[in-house]
């Protein structure tokens, strides 16, 4: 059974200021989607599923189905704030979707096969395709799910703070905890994030997730009891999130199994901020001049 990748693109893109899960920054105006995809396709993906909002289905199926038809296999779920909530009403106050694991969670019946799971605004390198269709076609089962691993000083912005979830790994390169980060930046020379009023300071050299996940469908049913169990604890909380991090934490603390840090050599580029986009497309067309990709990703 071929792999399917999942990308998350129900963001709010509240701090980039537009849709930038759809904006363009290829030559020929290929969103970073476009290069996840493509790089999936080569590496053997026979499927993509696309997490939105209801409001972003239009314009997806008009930028992306023209040009993958025929290519990879396409489907859409929608993120829902009252999906797999089990009943428990969600306050008045709450606008925000419950964070990336629910997204996950959201593609419970859209998905039966082993899967990775992206974000949409992140470029991840073929490398890191090649190394999740190896793990997902390979040892992928109930009890060993994987990360691709970055070094933390490798993905880093230049133009404001963001999010990462640190691991620890052991030297069998299993990972032993995971911890959701979400105020990181360079201070001079050293790494900090923030959380309260206090600064924590991180290795360089730390493994993080840049959510790229690979899983067996078993994680749904697992998903939705750790959601559930958020949303007891949580729920009422109009800022609290339900991040991929929590799952994968929780999944070793309580033995049910090991998750593999796969490191790869692939150099990650993003858009968190409207000021981060030069950047990326300057990355993009170093890409292209090295042959890495063509000028035009679906021409042929």
């Amino acid at each position: 059974m071929q792999p399917t990748l999942l990308i998350l693109a129900a963001g709010m893109a509240s701090r980039y200021g537009s849709m930038k899960q759809i904006q363009g920054f290829g030559p020929s105006g290929e969103t970073i989607m476009d290069y996840s995809i493509y790089d999936a396709i080569r590496a053997g993906f026979k499927k993509v599923v696309f997490i939105i909002r209801k409001d972003f289905a239009d314009d997806f199926r008009n930028i992306f189905e023209p040009k993958l038809k025929g290519r990879i296999e396409i489907d859409y779920v929608f993120q829902d704030l009252h999906d797999f909530t089990g009943g428990f009403a969600v306050p008045a106050e709450r606008t925000k979707p419950w964070g990336t694991a629910h997204a996950v969670l959201c593609a419970k019946n859209a998905i039966r096969e082993p899967f990775a799971v992206i974000n949409a605004d992140d470029f991840y390198g073929r490398d890191a395709f090649e190394k999740a269709y190896g793990f997902l076609t390979g040892p992928v089962s109930s009890s060993q799910y994987c990360i691709i691993g970055y070094e933390l000083a490798k993905t880093l912005s230049d133009n404001g703070t963001v999010s990462r979830g640190v691991c620890q790994v052991d030297a069998s390169g299993n990972l032993v905890s995971i911890a959701e980060r979400t105020k990181i930046y360079q201070d001079g020379n050293k790494i900090t994030y923030e959380e309260g009023d206090k600064k924590y300071e991180v290795p360089f050299d730390s493994k993080v997730s840049m959510n790229f996940w690979g899983f067996d469908p078993s994680v749904f049913a697992y998903t939705e009891q750790l959601f559930h169990a958020f949303l007891k604890e949580q729920g009422t909380n109009p800022k609290a999130e339900f991040f991929i991090p929590i799952i994968g934490d929780r999944f070793i603390k309580e033995g049910k199994g090991v998750i593999k840090v796969i490191p790869t050599a692939a150099q990650w580029f993003g858009v968190t901020y409207k000021e981060d986009a030069p950047d990326v497309q300057a990355s993009l067309n170093a890409l292209i001049a090295k042959g890495e990709y063509p000028s035009s990703l679906w021409e042929a």
